[in-house]
């Protein structure tokens, strides 16, 4: 089912309507570099600073900072902000209250990361408590510890802080650079390729022939793909984000068209939040100009905490109000009977004729470097997984 908000003739709109940009250039840029030496000093972790770099660059847009106590409490008890804007994961700065208490509200801080280098500047609006296991029961739909979301809201401090933000550099993902776009960017390049449709897929793993086959089946009906691969923190036993940008390379130029293909990073971190991830998936695309976007199979789920189309059942009470269609598709997997990639829908053929492997065992044969079979992995693509992996 897609939806029928975006026609052929319009633009999509950001959500909220105005791309942010909060980066600082030039002169403004050198005088608050200087003036951050006499602010008080934050260290940011990885998943903080892409957090910060997402705001600036307007993928998270509406949002110029980090969630004040009014926005968190809605987007956690309803998904929305507090305006009323569908928005489905809270986008906050974690600290302890030993950092917090050394801080005033009203205050610049400078933020810089774990590699000592200043990024960016909060101008601290609020400070404020949270419940932990709230965050996770309504955000994650669990409190198990192991799950890696849920972990993450456990381990961070118990303050938020609050405010909009200014970008003085941004994180450099240098082993990237030539497929790294901002959303204003990505925009232009739609407009200059001719693409009025373009659909977005968001994949932290290799693409494997389920993925490709959905894609293509969403290709048909549009301009153009966007490509658009998590580079951020992920779990540990996912493949890394330099040996999966290989693997995505090899898979565009011998399986796709060219003109009708791009690949381009996404530097936010895996919240592997299922059905709630979706939705924030999808808003990021529309920010980055996607007309369409694609949610499949356990959409941004982890282990079995999500249901197979619960995410799918999640967006669609709010893809009205999304304005970005969304394709949903069925599982995918490869029957040897037709001799081809299918779904249930189309395939009349016995389960025991289907080909299906996890993540998991994937990972695993790619470890002890057995080659993937024909039916689920390009070879080209599993000749790249072998070799980053033995390296890695």
């Amino acid at each position: 089912m897609v939806s029928s908000a975006i026609t052929k003739e319009e633009t999509i709109k950001p959500h909220g309507g105005e791309l942010i940009n909060r980066q600082v250039e030039g002169e403004e840029r050198e005088i608050l570099i200087q003036e951050a030496k006499h602010f008080p000093k934050l260290i940011l972790n990885p998943w903080s600073l892409s957090d910060l770099e997402l705001i600036a660059i307007g993928g998270f847009s509406p949002l110029t900072g980090f969630l004040g106590k009014k926005d968190y409490i809605s987007v956690v008890e309803n998904l929305r902000l507090d305006n009323g804007l569908v928005w489905s994961i809270p986008i906050t700065l974690p600290v302890t209250k030993e950092e917090a208490d050394k801080l005033t509200i009203g205050s610049n801080i400078a933020l810089y990361g774990e590699d000592n280098h200043l990024y960016g500047v909060l101008n601290l609006e609020e400070k404020y408590t949270y419940d932990k296991q709230q965050e996770a029961e309504k955000v994650y739909g669990t409190t198990d510890d192991n799950h890696p979301g849920v972990k993450n809201v456990y381990d961070k401090g118990e303050i938020y802080l609050a405010g909009p933000i200014q970008l003085v550099d941004r994180p450099k993902h240098d082993e990237f650079t030539e497929f790294h776009l901002d959303p204003k960017e990505t925009r232009t390049l739609f407009k200059d390729l001719g693409w009025k449709t373009v659909v977005g897929f968001q994949t932290r793993n290799p693409v494997h022939r389920a993925h490709e086959y959905i894609q293509k089946i969403a290709l048909e009906s549009v301009d153009g793909l966007l490509l658009n691969p998590l580079v951020g923190e992920t779990k540990s036993d996912d493949i890394s984000a330099k040996i999966r940008m290989e693997s995505y390379q090899v898979i565009l130029k011998h399986y796709y068209p060219e003109e009708r293909t791009r690949l381009v990073i996404y530097p936010a971190a895996m919240r592997y939040a299922g059905p709630r991830e979706s939705i924030l998936h999808a808003l990021v695309r529309k920010n980055y100009g996607c007309t369409h976007f694609i949610v499949g199979r356990d959409h941004a789920g982890v282990g079995d905490y999500y249901g197979t189309y619960e995410a799918q059942e999640l967006i669609s009470e709010y893809e009205d109000e999304l304005d970005i269609n969304i394709f949903k598709f069925e599982h995918a997997f490869f029957c040897t009977v037709c001799d081809n990639m299918t779904t249930a829908k189309t395939c009349p053929h016995d389960k025991s004729n289907h080909v299906h492997l996890s993540g998991t065992k994937v990972r695993e044969k790619l470890r002890n470097g057995e080659q993937l079979p024909k039916e689920f992995s390009r070879p080209e693509v599993a000749d790249v997984l072998i070799k980053g992996l033995r390296q890695d």
